[in-house]
């Protein structure tokens, strides 16, 4: 069976800022997808959905055809459906896989998801990042450069206000000296959570190789191994052993 990726994105900055749209003529989704596509090949069915989309391109039918979801936001993280982001829920802790980009830690799903204000410190200087493999056995780590190199990127800092990730697979340092945690692992419910940092709009971080060799793996671990179902629940069971 193939994973069913969708990958969203608000598709806003591309619609806004020339210069964005130069970088990511088909959106940040576009260029994601097309990443995926290249590394996943067949092993992945990868469609597209973008903020203006019918329920953001989220509805009950599409997610119930989604194994693993991608999201990046920035700029209009508070224009997301409450609804949609409860559907969303819904579907990560009933086994569905969320790979979180960039800043979409500060998502409204995020936030519902990890229970924490999933704050940072940051400065948009163009600084060079370097990704440092801290869990070269995990399967995300498969096949990514140590250190990954990104010329120039946003600065993201610690302190982050996020849990302590079940499992770390990456953590960044840029020239300005600051460390992030730029690769976090969760479990919520049944759900498989990756969040990955680097990916700023004003760099043209999501036509990496490298990059893409990250994404492509976090779909695979994310992915469920049994359909998605309902969260577990509340159940009575009679005592009898």
């Amino acid at each position: 069976m193939r994973i069913r990726v969708t990958v969203w994105s608000e598709n806003y900055h591309e619609q806004r800022e020339e210069d964005v749209r130069r970088r990511y003529p088909d959106g940040i989704h576009g260029a994601i997808a097309a990443g995926l596509n290249a590394h996943l090949g067949g092993e992945a069915r990868v469609r597209t959905a973008v903020l203006d989309d019918p329920e953001h391109g989220l509805s009950d039918k599409e997610l119930a055809e989604t194994d693993v979801l991608t999201w990046w936001g920035h700029m209009a993280h508070e224009e997301v459906a409450d609804e949609v982001v409860a559907r969303v829920r819904q579907r990560v802790l009933g086994g569905m896989g969320l790979v979180v980009l960039h800043s979409g830690h500060y998502s409204k799903i995020f936030r519902s998801l990890m229970g924490t204000t999933c704050t940072l410190n940051w400065r948009d200087a163009g600084e060079r990042e370097l990704v440092w493999t801290v869990a070269p056995g995990h399967p995300i780590a498969q096949g990514v450069p140590r250190p990954l190199v990104i010329g120039e990127q946003e600065t993201y800092g610690e302190p982050f206000g996020v849990p302590e990730p079940d499992e770390l697979v990456f953590i960044s340092n840029f020239s300005g000296g600051e460390v992030f945690r730029s690769g976090c692992c969760y479990t919520r419910g049944l759900g498989r959570i990756f969040y990955f940092s680097p990916g700023d709009q004003n760099y043209p971080v999501y036509h990496d190789p490298d990059v893409h060799r990250v994404l492509a793996n976090a779909v695979r671990w994310a992915a469920p191994s049994a359909p998605v179902g309902p969260p577990l629940d509340n159940a009575h069971t009679a005592i009898h052993w």
